[in-house]
Protein backbone atom coordinates (compact mmCIF):
# COMPACT_ATOMS: atom_id res chain seq x y z
CA UNK A 1 0.00 0.00 0.00
CA UNK A 2 1.78 3.61 -0.62
CA UNK A 3 1.32 6.54 0.78
CA UNK A 4 -0.82 9.97 -0.55
CA UNK A 5 1.53 13.18 -0.87
CA UNK A 6 0.31 16.39 0.63
CA UNK A 7 0.13 19.59 -1.40
CA UNK A 8 3.46 20.52 0.33
CA UNK A 9 5.07 16.77 -0.41
CA UNK A 10 4.08 17.24 -4.00
CA UNK A 11 5.67 20.83 -4.16
CA UNK A 12 8.93 19.25 -2.20
CA UNK A 13 9.55 16.39 -4.67
CA UNK A 14 8.38 17.76 -7.93
CA UNK A 15 11.54 17.77 -9.66
CA UNK A 16 10.98 13.92 -8.62
CA UNK A 17 7.41 14.08 -10.03
CA UNK A 18 8.07 15.43 -13.72
CA UNK A 19 10.29 12.46 -14.29
CA UNK A 20 8.42 9.65 -15.85
CA UNK A 21 10.30 6.77 -14.21
CA UNK A 22 9.38 8.39 -11.12
CA UNK A 23 6.17 9.99 -11.07
CA UNK A 24 3.19 10.50 -8.37
CA UNK A 25 3.30 6.53 -8.20
CA UNK A 26 7.10 6.20 -7.53
CA UNK A 27 6.90 9.02 -4.74
CA UNK A 28 4.30 7.22 -2.97
CA UNK A 29 6.44 4.30 -3.11
CA UNK A 30 9.12 6.08 -1.92
CA UNK A 31 7.18 7.42 0.89
CA UNK A 32 6.14 4.29 1.68
CA UNK A 33 9.79 2.37 2.11
CA UNK A 34 12.02 2.24 4.61
CA UNK A 35 15.88 2.10 4.46
CA UNK A 36 18.53 1.16 7.22
CA UNK A 37 21.77 3.03 7.40
CA UNK A 38 24.50 1.08 8.94
CA UNK A 39 27.20 3.73 10.25
CA UNK A 40 26.59 7.35 9.63
CA UNK A 41 30.17 8.28 8.45
CA UNK A 42 31.88 9.06 5.43
CA UNK A 43 29.51 6.67 3.74
CA UNK A 44 26.43 6.64 5.12
CA UNK A 45 26.03 10.77 5.58
CA UNK A 46 25.64 11.23 1.33
CA UNK A 47 23.59 8.00 1.29
CA UNK A 48 21.42 9.34 4.27
CA UNK A 49 21.17 12.76 3.00
CA UNK A 50 20.25 12.39 -0.23
CA UNK A 51 18.26 9.81 0.41
CA UNK A 52 15.50 11.90 3.12
CA UNK A 53 15.76 14.85 0.32
CA UNK A 54 14.26 11.46 -2.07
CA UNK A 55 11.91 11.65 0.08
CA UNK A 56 12.13 7.96 1.79
CA UNK A 57 9.68 7.67 4.28
CA UNK A 58 11.39 6.07 7.56
CA UNK A 59 14.84 5.82 7.80
CA UNK A 60 17.20 3.78 10.53
CA UNK A 61 20.29 4.97 11.53
CA UNK A 62 22.74 2.71 13.45
CA UNK A 63 26.30 3.81 14.96
CA UNK A 64 27.09 4.64 18.60
CA UNK A 65 30.16 6.98 18.33
CA UNK A 66 30.59 10.95 18.89
CA UNK A 67 31.45 13.39 16.41
CA UNK A 68 35.08 13.85 16.29
CA UNK A 69 36.79 17.01 15.12
CA UNK A 70 38.71 14.33 12.12
CA UNK A 71 35.09 12.99 11.24
CA UNK A 72 34.17 16.55 9.49
CA UNK A 73 36.35 16.36 6.44
CA UNK A 74 34.39 14.00 4.45
CA UNK A 75 31.36 12.84 7.18
CA UNK A 76 28.97 15.74 6.06
CA UNK A 77 26.16 15.40 7.64
CA UNK A 78 27.69 16.21 11.19
CA UNK A 79 29.23 20.14 11.30
CA UNK A 80 31.34 21.94 14.00
CA UNK A 81 28.28 22.61 16.15
CA UNK A 82 27.81 19.04 17.15
CA UNK A 83 31.61 17.91 17.80
CA UNK A 84 31.18 15.71 20.65
CA UNK A 85 27.41 14.60 20.30
CA UNK A 86 26.30 11.72 19.31
CA UNK A 87 26.42 10.52 15.70
CA UNK A 88 23.05 9.57 15.97
CA UNK A 89 21.66 12.39 16.96
CA UNK A 90 23.84 14.50 14.96
CA UNK A 91 22.61 12.99 12.11
CA UNK A 92 19.20 13.23 13.14
CA UNK A 93 18.61 16.58 13.91
CA UNK A 94 20.45 17.03 10.31
CA UNK A 95 18.30 14.82 8.42
CA UNK A 96 15.07 16.46 10.26
CA UNK A 97 16.28 19.38 9.06
CA UNK A 98 16.76 18.82 5.60
CA UNK A 99 12.84 17.25 5.50
CA UNK A 100 10.65 17.30 8.36
CA UNK A 101 8.21 14.82 6.44
CA UNK A 102 10.31 11.53 6.97
CA UNK A 103 10.62 9.52 9.96
CA UNK A 104 13.82 8.83 11.36
CA UNK A 105 15.04 6.22 13.55
CA UNK A 106 18.12 6.06 15.52
CA UNK A 107 19.88 2.95 17.51
CA UNK A 108 22.65 4.53 19.37
CA UNK A 109 24.13 1.06 20.07
CA UNK A 110 26.93 -1.08 17.76
CA UNK A 111 25.18 -3.24 15.18
CA UNK A 112 25.89 -6.69 16.76
CA UNK A 113 24.66 -10.39 16.69
CA UNK A 114 22.78 -9.96 19.35
CA UNK A 115 20.31 -7.36 17.55
CA UNK A 116 21.35 -7.06 14.24
CA UNK A 117 17.90 -9.17 13.09
CA UNK A 118 15.45 -7.28 15.34
CA UNK A 119 16.82 -3.72 14.07
CA UNK A 120 16.66 -4.52 10.18
CA UNK A 121 13.76 -6.60 10.09
CA UNK A 122 11.56 -3.81 9.56
CA UNK A 123 13.28 -2.26 6.76
CA UNK A 124 13.06 -2.63 3.08
CA UNK A 125 16.62 -2.33 2.48
CA UNK A 126 20.00 -2.02 3.99
CA UNK A 127 22.90 -0.27 2.94
CA UNK A 128 26.25 -0.74 4.50
CA UNK A 129 28.23 2.32 5.37
CA UNK A 130 30.59 0.38 7.55
CA UNK A 131 33.83 0.70 8.29
CA UNK A 132 35.15 -2.52 9.52
CA UNK A 133 35.05 -6.36 8.27
CA UNK A 134 33.14 -7.59 11.35
CA UNK A 135 30.39 -5.40 10.42
CA UNK A 136 30.53 -5.91 7.33
CA UNK A 137 30.34 -9.75 7.53
CA UNK A 138 27.35 -9.15 9.45
CA UNK A 139 25.37 -6.96 7.69
CA UNK A 140 25.92 -9.39 4.61
CA UNK A 141 24.72 -12.53 7.03
CA UNK A 142 21.62 -10.16 8.04
CA UNK A 143 20.79 -9.01 4.58
CA UNK A 144 20.81 -12.97 3.03
CA UNK A 145 18.87 -14.17 6.21
CA UNK A 146 15.90 -11.72 5.81
CA UNK A 147 16.40 -11.81 2.27
CA UNK A 148 17.19 -8.12 1.85
CA UNK A 149 19.02 -6.24 -0.51
CA UNK A 150 22.50 -5.06 0.58
CA UNK A 151 23.77 -1.87 -0.96
CA UNK A 152 27.47 -2.47 -0.23
CA UNK A 153 30.03 -0.12 -0.62
CA UNK A 154 33.72 0.66 0.60
CA UNK A 155 36.32 3.39 0.07
CA UNK A 156 40.34 3.37 1.21
CA UNK A 157 42.33 6.36 0.00
CA UNK A 158 41.61 7.23 -3.76
CA UNK A 159 39.33 4.16 -4.31
CA UNK A 160 36.14 3.41 -3.91
CA UNK A 161 34.21 -0.06 -4.13
CA UNK A 162 30.58 -0.42 -4.61
CA UNK A 163 27.50 -3.07 -5.49
CA UNK A 164 24.35 -4.62 -4.58
CA UNK A 165 24.01 -7.88 -2.78
CA UNK A 166 21.07 -9.47 -3.26
CA UNK A 167 21.44 -13.57 -2.64
CA UNK A 168 17.56 -14.19 -3.66
CA UNK A 169 18.84 -13.74 -7.45
CA UNK A 170 22.34 -13.04 -7.33
CA UNK A 171 25.86 -13.44 -5.41
CA UNK A 172 26.45 -11.99 -1.82
CA UNK A 173 29.50 -10.45 -0.16
CA UNK A 174 30.58 -13.50 1.26
CA UNK A 175 30.33 -14.79 -2.62
CA UNK A 176 32.95 -12.50 -3.48
CA UNK A 177 35.24 -12.28 -0.54
CA UNK A 178 34.52 -15.80 1.66
CA UNK A 179 37.40 -15.25 4.05
CA UNK A 180 38.21 -11.88 5.24
CA UNK A 181 41.78 -10.41 5.19
CA UNK A 182 44.93 -11.24 7.54
CA UNK A 183 44.43 -9.20 10.62
CA UNK A 184 46.42 -5.59 9.78
CA UNK A 185 46.55 -5.92 6.31
CA UNK A 186 43.96 -3.31 5.11
CA UNK A 187 44.57 -0.13 7.35
CA UNK A 188 41.91 1.92 8.41
CA UNK A 189 41.09 4.92 7.22
CA UNK A 190 42.30 6.84 10.37
CA UNK A 191 45.33 4.79 9.83
CA UNK A 192 45.84 4.94 5.71
CA UNK A 193 43.70 8.39 4.70
CA UNK A 194 41.05 8.91 2.95
CA UNK A 195 40.13 11.58 -0.27
CA UNK A 196 37.50 13.55 1.46
CA UNK A 197 35.19 13.78 -1.14
CA UNK A 198 35.70 9.90 -2.18
CA UNK A 199 32.92 8.36 0.10
CA UNK A 200 30.73 11.36 -1.18
CA UNK A 201 31.12 9.77 -4.57
CA UNK A 202 30.37 6.48 -3.41
CA UNK A 203 27.96 7.13 -0.84
CA UNK A 204 25.99 8.73 -3.67
CA UNK A 205 26.19 6.00 -5.69
CA UNK A 206 24.59 3.84 -2.81
CA UNK A 207 21.88 6.26 -2.60
CA UNK A 208 21.18 5.92 -5.92
CA UNK A 209 21.09 2.75 -5.97
CA UNK A 210 18.73 2.01 -3.33
CA UNK A 211 16.55 4.25 -4.88
CA UNK A 212 16.60 2.35 -8.11
CA UNK A 213 15.38 -0.54 -6.07
CA UNK A 214 13.00 1.06 -3.97
CA UNK A 215 11.51 2.17 -7.40
CA UNK A 216 12.04 -0.80 -9.78
CA UNK A 217 13.68 1.02 -12.38
CA UNK A 218 17.18 0.75 -14.09
CA UNK A 219 19.42 -1.81 -14.00
CA UNK A 220 21.55 -2.12 -10.35
CA UNK A 221 25.18 -3.06 -9.34
CA UNK A 222 23.77 -6.38 -8.40
CA UNK A 223 26.23 -9.39 -9.94
CA UNK A 224 28.78 -6.25 -10.96
CA UNK A 225 31.19 -4.87 -8.69
CA UNK A 226 31.65 -1.32 -9.76
CA UNK A 227 35.61 0.00 -9.25
CA UNK A 228 36.09 3.95 -8.79
CA UNK A 229 39.66 5.54 -9.22
CA UNK A 230 39.54 9.08 -7.82
CA UNK A 231 42.73 9.67 -9.32
CA UNK A 232 42.30 8.55 -12.41
CA UNK A 233 38.48 9.08 -13.04
CA UNK A 234 38.03 5.62 -13.93
CA UNK A 235 35.03 3.58 -13.17
CA UNK A 236 35.31 -0.65 -13.92
CA UNK A 237 33.34 -3.46 -13.61
CA UNK A 238 33.59 -7.02 -12.04
CA UNK A 239 31.43 -9.24 -12.99
CA UNK A 240 30.11 -11.30 -10.30
CA UNK A 241 28.65 -14.68 -10.11
CA UNK A 242 27.38 -16.76 -7.16
CA UNK A 243 29.71 -19.10 -5.30
CA UNK A 244 27.99 -22.45 -5.09
CA UNK A 245 30.21 -22.63 -2.06
CA UNK A 246 29.15 -19.73 -0.48
CA UNK A 247 29.20 -20.79 3.55
CA UNK A 248 25.63 -18.29 3.71
CA UNK A 249 23.92 -18.28 0.89
CA UNK A 250 24.88 -21.22 -1.13
CA UNK A 251 22.98 -24.24 -1.75
CA UNK A 252 24.67 -26.23 0.57
CA UNK A 253 25.27 -23.51 3.56
CA UNK A 254 26.55 -24.25 6.75
CA UNK A 255 26.27 -21.01 8.29
CA UNK A 256 22.66 -20.86 9.16
CA UNK A 257 23.10 -18.22 11.68
CA UNK A 258 24.56 -14.80 12.83
CA UNK A 259 28.22 -15.49 14.41
CA UNK A 260 30.97 -14.12 16.43
CA UNK A 261 32.42 -11.71 13.34
CA UNK A 262 34.95 -10.47 15.78
CA UNK A 263 36.30 -13.68 15.82
CA UNK A 264 35.34 -14.61 12.51
CA UNK A 265 37.89 -11.58 11.22
CA UNK A 266 40.24 -11.71 14.10
CA UNK A 267 39.74 -7.89 14.75
CA UNK A 268 37.25 -6.60 16.71
CA UNK A 269 34.21 -4.59 14.89
CA UNK A 270 33.66 -1.84 17.33
CA UNK A 271 36.14 0.96 18.88
CA UNK A 272 37.71 -0.34 21.86
CA UNK A 273 40.97 0.64 23.31
CA UNK A 274 42.76 2.26 20.43
CA UNK A 275 46.10 2.14 20.29
CA UNK A 276 46.99 -0.77 22.75
CA UNK A 277 48.98 -3.53 22.45
CA UNK A 278 48.14 -4.93 26.29
CA UNK A 279 49.17 -4.07 29.65
CA UNK A 280 52.14 -6.36 29.29
CA UNK A 281 53.34 -4.06 26.61
CA UNK A 282 52.56 -0.95 26.19
CA UNK A 283 54.26 1.93 27.44
CA UNK A 284 52.16 5.39 28.52
CA UNK A 285 53.59 8.66 27.31
CA UNK A 286 54.48 10.04 30.82
CA UNK A 287 56.64 6.97 31.39
CA UNK A 288 58.41 7.06 28.00
CA UNK A 289 59.02 10.96 28.65
CA UNK A 290 61.18 9.62 32.02
CA UNK A 291 62.70 6.64 30.11
CA UNK A 292 64.09 9.17 27.42
CA UNK A 293 65.54 11.62 29.96
CA UNK A 294 67.58 8.83 31.60
CA UNK A 295 71.27 8.16 30.54
CA UNK A 296 70.42 4.77 28.80
CA UNK A 297 67.36 5.85 26.29
CA UNK A 298 65.02 3.13 24.45
CA UNK A 299 64.82 3.46 20.36
CA UNK A 300 62.51 4.80 18.95
CA UNK A 301 60.91 3.32 15.91
CA UNK A 302 59.15 5.09 14.43
CA UNK A 303 56.57 2.49 11.91
CA UNK A 304 54.55 5.62 10.21
CA UNK A 305 55.01 6.84 6.43
CA UNK A 306 57.88 9.45 5.47
CA UNK A 307 55.26 12.05 4.50
CA UNK A 308 53.96 11.59 8.04
CA UNK A 309 56.91 12.73 9.23
CA UNK A 310 56.26 16.64 7.91
CA UNK A 311 53.48 16.41 10.68
CA UNK A 312 55.41 15.58 13.89
CA UNK A 313 58.58 13.22 14.89
CA UNK A 314 60.20 12.84 17.95
CA UNK A 315 63.82 13.73 18.28
CA UNK A 316 66.41 10.78 17.25
CA UNK A 317 63.83 8.75 16.36
CA UNK A 318 64.57 5.73 13.40
CA UNK A 319 61.44 5.75 10.78
CA UNK A 320 61.03 2.11 9.34
CA UNK A 321 57.25 2.15 7.77
CA UNK A 322 55.74 -0.87 8.67
CA UNK A 323 55.04 -2.20 5.38
CA UNK A 324 58.76 -2.64 5.04
CA UNK A 325 59.77 -3.38 8.24
CA UNK A 326 60.06 -7.60 7.84
CA UNK A 327 62.61 -6.71 5.62
CA UNK A 328 64.96 -4.32 7.71
CA UNK A 329 64.80 -6.16 10.67
CA UNK A 330 68.59 -6.80 10.22
CA UNK A 331 69.29 -3.01 10.97
CA UNK A 332 68.07 -3.23 14.27
CA UNK A 333 69.69 -4.59 17.75
CA UNK A 334 67.69 -7.29 19.45
CA UNK A 335 69.81 -6.40 22.71
CA UNK A 336 68.58 -2.81 22.91
CA UNK A 337 65.46 -1.55 24.86
CA UNK A 338 63.04 -0.33 22.03
CA UNK A 339 59.51 1.68 22.06
CA UNK A 340 57.58 1.25 18.85
CA UNK A 341 54.99 4.50 17.87
CA UNK A 342 52.88 5.35 15.02
CA UNK A 343 50.39 8.21 14.48
CA UNK A 344 47.41 6.21 16.97
CA UNK A 345 49.04 2.82 18.21
CA UNK A 346 47.60 0.70 16.00
CA UNK A 347 49.93 0.28 13.80
CA UNK A 348 52.86 -0.05 16.38
CA UNK A 349 50.87 -2.51 17.89
CA UNK A 350 51.01 -4.88 14.44
CA UNK A 351 55.02 -3.79 14.51
CA UNK A 352 55.48 -5.03 18.08
CA UNK A 353 53.99 -8.39 17.15
CA UNK A 354 56.52 -8.96 13.87
CA UNK A 355 59.21 -7.68 16.56
CA UNK A 356 58.60 -10.26 18.92
CA UNK A 357 58.25 -12.92 16.54
CA UNK A 358 61.26 -12.16 15.40
CA UNK A 359 63.00 -12.49 18.71
CA UNK A 360 63.15 -9.04 19.94
CA UNK A 361 62.24 -9.26 23.84
CA UNK A 362 62.90 -5.71 24.92
CA UNK A 363 60.23 -3.71 23.15
CA UNK A 364 57.13 -1.96 23.72
CA UNK A 365 54.66 -0.12 22.44
CA UNK A 366 53.53 3.86 22.72
CA UNK A 367 49.83 3.52 23.81
CA UNK A 368 48.13 5.77 21.72
CA UNK A 369 50.90 6.59 19.41
CA UNK A 370 52.63 10.26 18.87
CA UNK A 371 48.82 11.64 19.10
CA UNK A 372 49.06 10.29 22.83
CA UNK A 373 52.70 12.09 23.45
CA UNK A 374 51.08 15.06 21.57
CA UNK A 375 48.43 15.21 24.02
CA UNK A 376 49.55 14.61 27.05
CA UNK A 377 53.42 15.91 26.98
CA UNK A 378 54.32 17.79 24.33
CA UNK A 379 51.12 19.98 22.84
CA UNK A 380 53.40 21.87 20.72
CA UNK A 381 52.97 18.82 18.34
CA UNK A 382 49.61 18.76 15.71
CA UNK A 383 47.40 16.19 16.36
CA UNK A 384 46.10 14.68 13.45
Amino acid sequence: MTADLSHEEILRYSRHLLIPEVGLDGQRKLKSSSVLIIGTGGLGSPAALYLAAAGVGRIGLVDFDVVDFTYLQRQIIHGTSTVGRLKVDSAKARLSDLNPEIQVDIYNEPFTSANAIQIARDYDILVDGTDNFPTRYLTNDVSVFLGKPNVYGSIFRFDGQASVFNAKDGPCYRCLFPEPPPPGLVPSCAEGGVLGVLPGTIGTIQATETLKLLLGIGTSLANKLLLYNALDMSFDYVTLRKNPNCRVCGPNADIKELIDYEEFCGIPGHKIEEGSAGDEWDVGPEQLATRLAETNPPLLLDVREPHELQISWLPNEVNIPLGILAAHLSELDTAREMVVFCKGGTRSAHALELLVAAGFKKVKNLKGGINAWAALVDPSLPLY
